[in-house]
C-alpha cells in the first residue's frame, strides 16, 4: 500500500496536505508587493548567471557555464547566492527604491529551515540607512501574519517547534555584543579589532570559560558561530521579533563599519522563534576598502576548499558610483513556514529539488 509519507511530493495526499502551506505563500506573496508598492519601490528582475556569487566563506554556489553561439569557448559562471551585486548595480544607474522576489541556489544546504533553491526577498533604499530597513522587516512580519490569519482563520502568530513570536509587538534591538554577554557570559568586543582577521585566541579562551568546546584548529568565526548557534540564538525572537545588530566588522563583507567604532558595523538579523530571517545593513561604497574585503574572503574560500569564485569587476567598477544606500535580504520560504506553522521549508515549496 502506497502512504502518502512513502509517496512522491507532487501526489494528490501530500498536495492536499500541504495546500494550507500554499495558501498562505501566496497571500504572503501579495501582501509583501503590496508592501513595496505603497512604499513607491520599483520590482525589478535580474539574471540568475552571474560572473561571480560572492566569496563569503561559508556560502557554497552551484557552478554552470556558458556557451555563445558559434564558438566553444565555455566561460565559467555560477548560479547567484543572492541577487545583491545585480540590484546594486541598478542603484549604481539611478535607481533609488527597488525590490526583488527571486529564486537563489546554495549548494550544501538541505535541513528543515534550508533548502539548495529557495526564494529570497531582497530590497535597497537610496539615501537610507540600515534602521530604515528594521522598519521594513517589522512591517512585512506583521503583513504577512495578517495575510496567514485571514487565510488560516488561526491568529497572527508566528510559531516554530514550540515557540511562538508577536509580530504585532515591538522588535527589541540588541547588539550583537550585548546578546553575547546576556546569553553567553562573553565581552566580545574584548576580542575583536578593526581587522579582517582579530585575533582568535581570546575567543576560545572565553567560550572555554563558558564551558563550550573549542579545537585549537578553530578559527575566530567557527567559535563565534558556535556560540551564536549554541548559546545565543535559541533565545532570539522569542515572544516579540528580535534585531541583532552592530555585528563585528570582520563579519559584515559589504556593510559600512558603523561611526565612532570601526570594530563593528551597521549591519543586522531579524529573529522570530530562534530562526533567522532576514540580513541588512548599511552599504559599504568605497570601491578600494571593498576589493580588500573580497580579496581577503577569497584567500580563506582558497584555504578552505581549494578554490573560490572570481571577483566581479564589474561590480567593483559599479561601487564608484553606488549611492549612500541600504539593502536587506529576507528569507520568503521561513518567513511563510513560521505564519502558517509548517515545520519543514519543503511543506511551503511549490515543488522541492529532487
Amino acid at each position: 500500500m502506497v502512504t502518502a509519507a512513502s509517496s512522491p511530493w507532487w501526489h494528490p495526499d501530500n498536495l492536499a496536505r500541504r495546500k494550507p502551506f500554499l495558501d498562505v505563500r501566496r497571500a504572503a506573496t501579495k501582501a509583501v508587493r503590496a508592501y513595496f508598492q505603497a512604499e513607491g519601490f520599483l520590482e525589478v528582475e535580474t539574471p540568475a548567471i552571474q560572473v561571480s556569487p560572492g566569496v563569503e566563506r561559508h556560502i557554497q554556489a552551484f557552478a554552470t557555464t556558458l556557451s555563445e553561439p558559434g564558438t566553444d569557448l565555455a566561460q565559467p559562471r555560477y548560479l547567484h547566492t543572492s541577487p545583491e551585486f545585480a540590484m546594486k548595480k541598478l542603484m549604481a544607474g539611478g535607481m533609488t527604491k527597488i525590490m526583488q522576489l527571486c529564486h537563489v541556489w546554495r549548494d550544501r544546504e538541505r535541513s528543515p529551515l534550508h533548502h539548495p533553491e529557495f526564494t529570497m526577498l531582497e530590497w535597497y533604499r537610496a539615501g537610507a540607512g540600515y534602521t530604515a530597513l528594521m522598519t521594513d522587516c517589522e512591517a512585512l512580519m506583521r503583513g504577512v501574519a495578517k495575510a496567514a490569519e485571514r487565510t488560516l482563520q488561526d491568529g497572527e502568530m508566528l510559531r516554530w517547534q514550540g515557540r511562538s513570536c508577536d509580530p504585532a509587538k515591538p522588535a527589541e534591538r540588541l547588539t550583537v555584543q550585548d546578546a553575547f554577554a546576556r546569553h553567553a557570559g562573553i565581552d566580545l568586543l574584548a576580542t575583536i579589532d578593526e581587522g579582517l582577521a582579530p585575533p582568535v585566541q581570546k575567543l576560545r579562551d572565553a567560550a572555554r570559560g563558558q564551558g563550550l568546546y573549542v579545537s585549537e584548529a578553530d578559527t575566530w568565526e567557527d567559535v563565534f558561530f558556535r556560540v551564536m548557534l549554541e548559546r545565543v540564538e535559541p533565545h532570539l525572537g522569542m515572544g516579540a521579533p528580535t534585531i541583532l545588530c552592530e555585528y563585528p566588522a570582520n563579519l559584515a563583507a559589504l556593510a559600512r563599519r558603523k561611526l565612532g567604532n570601526a570594530a563593528v558595523a551597521e549591519r543586522f538579523e531579524l529573529y522570530a522563534c530562534g530562526v533567522e530571517l532576514a540580513n541588512a545593513y548599511s552599504e559599504l561604497t568605497d570601491a578600494t576598502e571593498q576589493r580588500a574585503r573580497f580579496e581577503h574572503d577569497r584567500a580563506l574560500h582558497l584555504q578552505l576548499y581549494g578554490s573560490a569564485p572570481p571577483l566581479d569587476e564589474d561590480f567593483l567598477r559599479a561601487m564608484e558610483s553606488l549611492p549612500p544606500c541600504a539593502g536587506a535580504a529576507l528569507g520568503f520560504d521561513r518567513l511563510v513556514m513560521l505564519a502558517s506553522g509548517a515545520e519543514d521549508i519543503t511543506d511551503v515549496l511549490w515543488s522541492p529539488v529532487a
